[in-house]
């Protein structure tokens, strides 16, 4: 899809918005179980910022109409040494009715017609890079959400795990096995863990909260974002991505800002061309009832103010835009050099987890819980075992929000998703 097709889309996408009034945007309930492509949806349909941009679409297409529109004409009505009875005597006093039209000279309408047209791309660049961050935001908010769903699971299982440690240090304690000090000590990691839980809910209203606000709702109205955060996808090779970033609307807008700025280069080189204005009439002498037809032609002379100061910001704001278009290009590159090391290594942290340290948690916790309750270990190993499972697991999980997180910045950097790479499910 080329640039220009794309500028449309957004352009298409942007009227779209403007079907829904204003009043009736934040109406209408998300589905109770929420998907990202629904989530999407709602915010590209809903978004109060992206109808705004929209609305500047229409409102430059307009100025471009508005920039062809040639001068109107003047009428001239006057007369003569009108109540001077000199004249009246002479036969002087006449009276007339004069046209007069500006000729506009040196391509001065069509040097504003390609700026109020570059606008206009222009406008539709800024929609595409604000559509662009609402859906890398709506992903990050989802992600967030996920996130939030599972530790909660997480900290409910976590609730559990403590509780039956707790009851069972409860049972050795009624048996005489063990000091009463283990029990206290057990019913305070259950406290710790159980505040945990109500913080994990917390969490997780806000994060629903954030998301629907990108579509402009200020209630939860979905039950539950269904997704998974375990999808990793092989990333392509950096150089394949780096090939891609002019398709970041960040970036592709340049060349109609590099022809906006031409554009303005041309409209000053017309003013530096004076307009002519011609004009054409007839009078009536009242003296001798007589007629005669008016015709000149006015021309400025220029002497003093031949623009070339104008001419000269043009050219330097020509350049300005070469070297800006440089300078993004440099700063997209780097961020995307640092986001894609950054997935990188969480793809590596991630297999760590997953493959090593999550398994040696879950089995160095088993063991120490069963040798706990054969009297082979005592409490505090149980406790550290405990600790360094939920540790682990919460690692895990935060480590999978910060990846598809990045992935989703990625994405933005390239203006697009990531080439169509195999997508493998990890075992939790």
């Amino acid at each position: 899809m080329t640039r220009v097709q794309r500028l449309l889309e957004f352009a298409a996408t942007a009227i779209a918005l403007l079907a829904f009034a204003p009043g009736t945007l934040a109406q209408g309930p998300a589905p109770s179980a929420l998907t990202l492509e629904q989530a999407r949806a709602l915010a590209l349909e809903r978004n109060p910022e992206l109808a705004a941009l929209a609305q500047e679409i229409l409102a430059t297409d307009a100025a471009v109409t508005q920039a062809g529109v040639l001068p109107n004409p003047d009428v001239k009505v006057g007369g003569d040494a009108l109540g001077n009875a000199r004249k009246r005597e002479s036969g002087e006093q006449f009276v007339g009715v004069e046209l007069q039209q500006l000729v506009e000279l040196g391509g001065k309408r069509g040097a504003r017609v390609k700026i109020a047209e570059s606008d206009r791309a222009l406008a539709g660049w800024d929609f595409a890079a604000k559509r662009a961050d609402l859906l890398q935001r709506v992903s990050q908010s989802f992600v967030d959400v996920l996130a939030a769903q599972q530790r909660l699971a997480l900290a409910e299982e976590s609730t559990q795990l403590a509780g039956r440690v707790a009851d069972a240090a409860a049972k050795r304690v009624q048996a005489g096995k063990v000091s009463p000090v283990e029990e206290t000590r057990a019913r305070v990691a259950l406290a710790g863990v159980e505040v945990e839980l109500e913080q994990a809910r917390r969490e997780l209203d806000g994060a629903c909260k954030r998301l629907t606000l990108l579509w402009n709702d200020r209630a939860s109205r979905f039950s539950r974002a269904e997704g998974s955060l375990d999808e990793l996808r092989t990333l392509p090779p950096y150089a394949t991505l780096a090939e891609r970033i002019h398709d970041n609307p960040d970036l592709a807008r340049w060349p109609s800002a590099l022809a906006q700025r031409t554009a303005v280069l041309e409209g000053e080189r017309a003013k530096a061309i004076p307009d002519v204005t011609v004009s054409g009439g007839v009078a009536r002498f009242t003296t001798f009832n007589d007629y005669g037809y008016l015709l000149g032609v006015s021309v400025p002379i220029p002497v003093f103010n031949q623009n070339r100061g104008g001419i000269l910001e043009a050219n330097r704001r020509l350049d300005k835009v070469a070297d800006e278009q440089r300078a993004a290009e440099a700063l997209v590159l780097a961020d995307l050099a640092a986001t894609y090391a950054r997935v990188a290594g969480l793809m590596n942290e991630i297999d760590t987890l997953r493959t090593r340290i999550l398994p040696g948690a879950q089995s160095a916790y088993d063991a120490a819980n069963k040798g706990y309750l054969l009297g082979k270990f005592s409490f505090i190993d149980v406790l550290d075992a405990q600790r360094t499972l939920f540790e682990a697991r919460r690692q895990y999980l935060r480590a999978l929000a910060d990846y598809q997180g990045g992935v989703s910045e990625l994405e933005r950097l390239v203006g697009g998703p990531l080439e169509t790479a195999s997508i493998r499910e990890l075992s939790k």
